[in-house]
């Protein structure tokens, strides 16, 4: 089921052209096979590009990842998405605090700055 995920990004010509229903559909497949949170942050990150960022945000949140910095790091572009730039704020803040990878930590802080 990973390989096809991968298969599925390596295949698209562009971001755009991602088979991002295809996707979802093999996150589903790989839930029923190996649960695991991570595997939902990831589906819920393709579901917004099939669903939206509410429903992606939605499934975002009923997973118990508090301490995962890409939890609160996906969970901060959902909400700018969303136009909620005081939150995303937030949970990008969470995130840096959370990571020690210096591209990681890069990333977030240019996001951070105004």
């Amino acid at each position: 089921m990973q390989a096809a995920i991968v298969a599925c990004h390596a295949e698209a010509k562009s971001w755009e052209d991602t088979d991002w229903p295809q996707i979802v559909v093999l996150y589903d497949m790989l839930l029923c096979l190996a649960p695991s949170p991570v595997t939902r942050l990831h589906r819920a990150i393709a579901l917004r590009y099939v669903a939206g960022a509410e429903k992606a945000l939605a499934e975002l949140e009923s997973l118990d990842l508090d301490r995962y910095h890409l939890y609160h790091a996906t969970r901060a572009e959902l909400l700018r998405a969303l136009g909620r730039g005081d939150e995303a704020r937030e949970a990008d803040q969470r995130a840096l605090r959370l990571t020690t990878n210096p591209a990681e930590q890069a990333l977030l802080e240019q996001r951070l700055r105004p």
